[in-house]
């Protein structure tokens, strides 16, 4: 297949009426909180870009990780100015981790799952290193540690399991999307209340809005891949 072809396949190929409706709306939210807070395009920019990697993602395509990288890279920005220092620290693993899972998913199209077992210890190890990436950016003064350490160290596991195909990501990324909607909700009002003066209320509110979509698409990513749904849609070929 060809450049022009296998772009096509992966942007435009087998989707479902439900899915077409709900990406439009999670994208028009993106570019609605933007008119309501027009002081960041990058918050914008970095929100819909996570859109798309992740619906692209929750279909299995390798896609998922160029607009991975370009939402990767505006987060970085926005988390250092928010002095959200464990997103700015992920994400940078995450810039570093798109080549890498483009590459993953070129070599191999199937999702698998752990056996239980193994699934509760990584779900354990990922509690245990939670807490101590709470203590470590309390010590560095970091703006509401015990939910930036989510994104300190289990969004780390989430998007390794991510990139390696297993199904167990989207559980780890769905209770990651629910800390961070509480945890930029929170800065939002704070910043609202003016009890807040770190970042801006437009890149605040895009990643209000960004964590609530990337929830919903976790929840129904999680269906998709269990299923073996995301095999057949033009996946990692």
């Amino acid at each position: 297949m060809n450049g022009h072809g296998w772009l096509y396949s992966q942007l435009f190929t087998n989707w479902k009426p439900f899915e077409m409706t709900y990406v439009t709306v999670l994208v028009l939210l993106q570019v609605g909180v933007y008119a309501l807070a027009p002081d960041s395009a990058v918050g914008m920019v970095s929100g819909i870009a996570g859109v798309l990697c992740l619906v692209y993602g929750m279909k299995g395509r390798r896609i998922s990780f160029l607009f991975g990288l370009v939402q990767c890279l505006a987060m970085t920005y926005i988390a250092w100015i928010s002095h959200a220092f464990g997103s700015f620290a992920m994400d940078i693993v995450y810039v570093i981790s798109q080549p890498i899972g483009f590459f993953m998913w070129g070599r191999q199209a199937a999702t698998h799952s752990f056996q239980p077992g193994t699934r509760n210890k990584i779900f354990a190890g990922a509690f245990i290193a939670w807490g101590i990436g709470w203590f470590v950016l309390a010590r560095v003064g970091g703006q509401l540690p015990y939910f930036d350490s989510i994104n300190f160290v289990i969004s780390f596991i989430a998007q390794i399991l991510y990139v390696l195909k297993y199904n167990e990501n989207w559980s780890l990324w769905i209770f990651v999307n629910i800390a961070n909607l509480v945890y930029w909700s929170i800065l939002s009002i704070q910043t609202v209340t003016g009890d807040n003066t770190i970042g801006s209320l437009g890149a605040n509110l895009s990643q209000v809005a960004l964590q609530g979509a990337l929830l919903f698409n976790a929840v129904y990513a999680q269906k998709v891949w269990s299923s073996g749904e995301a095999d057949n849609e033009g996946g990692a070929k």
